[in-house]
Order: structure tokens, then C-alpha cells, then sequence
């Protein structure tokens, strides 16, 4: 199954938090904090959204830093994704 955003929106996965920390301290799977950091896998067309003409900024395989409470969180084959607007997106890491 694949996924395939519609508009304006952007299918992210979520890069795996660190499991220890600088200090060399192992944290437990609940205490771990999620990363804002994700790959895009899939991106909507773009087009006029709102009213407004919409140019998608990111790629796919670009990884990005997003919004901390944006996005659905979606379950497909096992795989997590978390479909977000592009305005959700605040950077593109390089």
C-alpha cells in the first residue's frame, strides 16, 4: 500500500530517538522524548490551497524538522507515518 498526500500535504517517518544519552545514560522507551526530526517519504502536488497558490519546498528523502504537535499519525503495514501540512515543516536539515 502506498501512501499519496493531497494538496498541500507531506507524508513524514520518523527518524528513531536516541536510546542513550551524551552522558552515556540508557533511557527507557517511555521516558525517550520523539524527535521533530522525520524523512519525507511522499509529497502532495502543491496547486492552489485556500485560495492560495501552494510551490511544494521539500523533496522526497529530504529530512525536516516539524511542528512538535502537528500532523495525523497514520499505521499502514506495520510502517508509522505522520502526514503534516507543508506549512507544519519549519526547516530542512543539510
Amino acid at each position: 500500500m502506498k501512501l499519496v498526500p493531497l494538496g498541500d500535504r507531506v507524508v513524514l517517518k520518523q527518524l528513531e530517538a536516541e536510546e542513550t544519552t551524551k552522558s552515556g545514560i540508557v533511557l527507557p522507551g517511555q521516558a525517550q522524548e520523539k524527535p521533530q526530526q522525520a524523512e519525507v517519504v511522499a509529497v502532495g502536488p502543491g496547486g492552489v490551497v485556500d485560495g492560495k497558490e501552494v510551490k511544494m519546498e521539500v523533496a522526497v528523502g529530504d529530512q525536516v524538522i516539524y511542528s512538535k504537535y502537528a500532523g495525523t499519525d497514520v499505521k499502514i503495514s506495520e510502517e508509522e507515518y505522520i502526514i503534516v501540512k507543508q506549512s507544519d515543516i519549519l526547516a530542512i536539515v543539510k
